[in-house]
């Protein structure tokens, strides 16, 4: 594994309303992307999440921490998975803000 894939994305929401989005949203990331990504773990600590995902039949641990301005997330990924995440970063963090903007 290389540098973990990391990506932020700023928002004006509070923590609050910003970590509520996000669990809301992941629901939609399961039923649009279930058929080439799987959350396997996804543990909430406050505004902290750990969670487990597997593509491509390989597996990945990360981290997303909400701030009272931004959502940062981190990611190991092997390197199948890095390569595929590094080309879809402008992807993933318009998904983010679909999550954080909608109500």
């Amino acid at each position: 594994m290389g540098q973990p894939f990391t990506a932020s994305i700023p928002h004006r929401l509070g923590k609050a309303e910003a970590t509520r989005r996000l669990q809301v949203g992941l629901t939609t990331v399961r039923s649009r992307f279930g058929r080439h990504i799987a959350i396997l773990q996804e543990v909430w600590t406050g505004e902290h999440l750990d969670f487990r995902i597997a593509a491509l039949g390989q597996t990945a641990n990360g981290t997303l921490d909400v701030t009272e301005e931004a959502v940062h997330l981190s990611v190991e990924l092997p390197f199948l998975l890095d390569l595929l995440a590094r080309k879809a970063q402008d992807l993933i963090k318009k998904q983010g803000r679909l999550m954080l903007e909608k109500k």
